[in-house]
């Protein structure tokens, strides 16, 4: 027998978890992954489309090309193409022979545009660091802890019963201590209970979660309607007729008053405001997913803890309408689930107590691992009858 215990102490203490784990604690992560991965195309997309534009520019010289007249010396040519890209206006008559004029400065506000737009984009992100994450940090490390202690709790109240056991020659003893502990619930956690309890009734948390994608949300459609609006208006137009009666050649008796110029990065106008459109438009169903996902409890990380003694958030109710912080800090815990070590272990001991052929007698951690240390997880049947017979 004394190697049967030896073996169920080495067991008991090999499920305790380590009481100090600092530093690995500092590597939470305090943005969803599908939050992380919206930040990155929403901020990173324009800046590379941004990076995409200024190289063009930059390794093809001009950005419009003008059919200036064949009587013009280079310095005249190369003024025009200056003037028509400052100014970037198209001149066109209308049937009342009268010129109309239409402004194409999309085309050149389009890497300025990009950067602006990428700035705005991280706004959300920037709200959420400086509002929620510090309060958020502080929770999931509170949370995270507690989980774990209470854990250790429980394994180390099957150590106690073992070392109980082997001390006490009378069995009675020891069923009568674990029955009066089961039914007087001396196994509570109130502390972290009614802490996750308090942070059903906050919305501290959930009002920054919902006002960071609604801002997505606005800044995605006002984008929309800004490359509905301007992009889609010179979308198709490569040439345009530019004046240039004025400043070095106002004096010119032979200069025309309009001349044709061409866009030669309308490609590349085109395929970034095309782009713009395809990557926002895919992010829009993923920002509703992560709203959406406010709608109702991931119960499945409460449930494996209810394998606890005494703790009973989902069998005594407590859940009621999901949009609160409760909520939200179970979706970061979903996303920490590798630094919360004892979910690994409560789940196992989950899978195992649907397996074996005493589950009935299995309610807790504490009656699962009282079973692996060699002890009954309920009276026996003749000590039952012992105790009928003694008070009948």
């Amino acid at each position: 027998m004394s190697l049967a215990h030896t073996a169920a102490e080495y067991m008991l203490s090999d499920a305790l978890l380590p009481s100090y784990r600092g530093p690995h604690l500092k590597g939470l992560r305090l943005e969803l992954p599908l939050d992380r991965m919206v930040k990155f195309v929403a901020v990173g997309f324009p800046l590379l489309l941004m990076s995409l534009a200024f190289a063009q520019e930059f390794s093809s010289g001009s950005p419009i090309s003008c059919f200036s007249p064949s009587n013009f010396s280079v310095r005249q040519a190369a003024y025009v193409d200056s003037s028509c890209w400052d100014s970037l206006v198209h001149h066109e008559q209308d049937e009342q022979g009268q010129y109309q004029t239409k402004s194409l400065w999309p085309h050149k506000a389009l890497p300025y545009s990009l950067l602006a737009l990428a700035v705005v984009m991280y706004l959300p992100a920037l709200l959420w660091q400086y509002a929620a994450v510090p309060a958020l940090s502080s929770d999931l490390l509170f949370i995270i802890s507690e989980l774990d202690k209470s854990y250790n709790r429980s394994i180390r109240l099957v150590q106690h019963m073992v070392k109980i056991r082997q001390k006490s020659s009378d069995p009675h003893v020891f069923w009568d201590e674990l029955e009066k502990a089961r039914k007087e619930r001396y196994f509570e956690f109130p502390l972290l209970e009614r802490y996750l309890a308090c942070k059903q009734r906050s919305h501290s948390l959930v009002a920054t979660y919902l006002l960071r994608n609604t801002l997505l949300l606005l800044i995605t459609s006002a984008t929309f309607l800004y490359l509905g609006h301007f992009h889609l208006d010179v979308f198709f137009q490569e040439e345009f007729s530019c004046s240039i009666k004025g400043g070095f050649l106002s004096n010119e008796a032979h200069v025309p008053d309009l001349i044709t110029c061409r866009l030669t990065f309308l490609s590349v106008f085109q395929t970034v405001s095309f782009s713009s459109v395809a990557a926002y438009t895919l992010l829009v169903p993923v920002i509703l997913y992560n709203l959406t996902r406010l709608c109702r409890w991931d119960k499945r990380l409460l449930s494996v803890y209810e394998m606890l003694p005494a703790f009973d958030l989902l069998s005594r109710k407590m859940l009621g309408c999901p949009v609160n912080d409760l909520n939200v800090i179970l979706l970061f815990l979903r996303a920490n689930i590798s630094e919360l070590l004892s979910f690994s272990w409560l789940s196992v001991v989950c899978v195992l107590k649907d397996t074996t052929s005493q589950k009935h007698n299995i309610d807790t951690v504490v009656d699962f691992m009282t079973l692996l240390a060699g002890l009954e997880p309920s009276k026996p049947k003749h000590l039952t009858h012992r105790v009928c017979e003694e008070h009948p």
